[in-house]
């Protein structure tokens, strides 16, 4: 999943590395997603994922984002090579300093993430990319659910998802696997017990 460095056969550009470089490329004054997109290439899933879970993560927007998640989980489980969002989306521009400074933070927090989390227990990336879409896709009406702070325990395991992803960790990811396992059992618990409120009460609303 990674790109690797030239010259060195086994060596791997790190996510927070990539993000800096974009800094340096990026042109002009504004930008386009479709153009970030693309220049993240095959992090650019990753990338796409873990941002979306820090903005659900804020009051108001994960119903947004639980809608917009559908678009890349679809294309993980598809194989594209990288996500293509509506075009209304992707092609909207975003002045380039706004841009660096969301770089410049995620690239920062990502160093911090690197210094434990690595390459190992690699699985095939085709399988991989499909897998976390699955399970996105599966994660993502879970952001929606009226509930109070219900979007919190699924946004935070797409985050930890996306970092798996991104660093190509697979004991990461069996750790994001089972926190999304655990999360789409308390959410269904939760629906489950609101149904069962619900047919409890409705002998009182129809006396």
């Amino acid at each position: 999943m990674g790109e690797a460095i030239p010259g060195a056969a086994n060596a791997r550009i790190t996510t927070s590395v990539i993000l800096e470089q974009l800094l340096i490329e990026a042109p002009g004054d504004t930008i386009t997603l479709a153009w970030l997109i693309g220049a993240l290439r095959r992090r650019s899933f990753g990338l796409v994922m873990l941002l979306m879970a820090l903005v659900a993560l804020v009051p108001g927007g994960s119903t947004v984002i639980g809608v917009l998640l559908i678009y890349p989980a679809m294309q993980m489980i598809l194989g594209r090579e990288s996500p293509r969002l509506p075009h209304f989306i992707s092609s909207r521009r975003i002045a380039t300093e706004r841009i660096a400074r969301v770089c410049r933070r995620a690239a920062a927090f990502l160093r911090w993430v690197e210094t434990f989390s690595k390459p190992r227990w690699q699985t095939p990336i085709q399988a991989t990319k499909r897998v976390v879409g699955l399970v996105v896709l599966l994660l993502a009406p879970t952001l929606v659910w009226p509930f109070p702070f219900s979007h919190i325990i699924p946004a935070l395991v797409i985050m930890v998802l996306a970092l798996a992803y991104l660093e190509e960790d697979g004991v990461l990811l069996c750790v994001a696997l089972a926190a999304a396992a655990a999360s789409l059992t308390i959410t269904a618990a939760t629906v489950w017990a609101g149904i069962k409120v619900t047919d409890w009460l409705a002998p009182l609303f129809n006396a």
